[in-house]
């Protein structure tokens, strides 16, 4: 049985944040003031309280916002979401967000990661390999994401590859490590 570890970290225009225990969410980066910055800047801050999601909420409604920062928006308040376990609102958000901007590829890794928490691993897995197609500005979080629904699919070595290639990516990052050593490797 897998171990879950939330994790956090805030980075400039993607971050990791705790939805799905152990899984990973992406930002998108509005510029330019008003609600959709402030949002923003809480999903960046790794926030789940109602107040931020309420922010987001108002920015995505009130707001005259280009395409652009509406998808980015749409994906912000996805992180606040998944940070909350609200799967299925954070994927109806990262759906209209993929509408909106079709090549966004933090909409793909988070759809990916609440797909974990719905547990839809196959859909996780093909989001997560879109996300990475289009470039994800975090790389490693994704492959963590594609460990956890791989494991949960029963694919164990397919698990462990995504986990190393995750700490390949970035070696300072103790979770997938972590995750690495449940597994025995033995000699075929």
């Amino acid at each position: 049985m897998r171990r879950f570890h939330p994790f956090t970290a805030g980075f400039l225009a993607v971050l990791a944040v705790a939805m799905v225990p152990g899984a990973c969410a992406a930002a998108s980066l509005v510029l330019g003031g008003g609600m959709a910055e402030d949002c923003y800047k809480a999903a960046r801050a790794n926030a789940t309280d109602r107040a931020s999601l309420d922010l987001c909420t108002e920015a995505i409604e009130q707001e005259a916002l280009s395409t652009k920062d509406l998808a980015s928006t749409l994906v912000n308040r996805s992180v606040i979401l998944l940070g909350r376990r609200v799967y299925d609102a954070a994927v109806r958000d990262l759906d209209r967000a993929i509408q909106l901007r079709p090549q966004l590829a933090e909409a793909y890794v988070n759809r990916g990661a609440a797909r974990v928490g719905l547990k839809q691993y196959q859909g996780a897995v093909a989001d997560l390999d879109r996300g990475l197609a289009l470039g994800a500005p975090e790389p490693a979080k994704a492959w963590y994401d594609k460990g956890l629904a791989h494991e949960d699919l029963g694919d164990l070595q397919q698990a462990y590859d995504d986990y190393k290639k995750a700490s390949e990516l970035r070696p300072e990052w103790q979770l997938p490590k972590d995750e690495m050593k449940r597994f025995t490797l033995k000699q075929g």
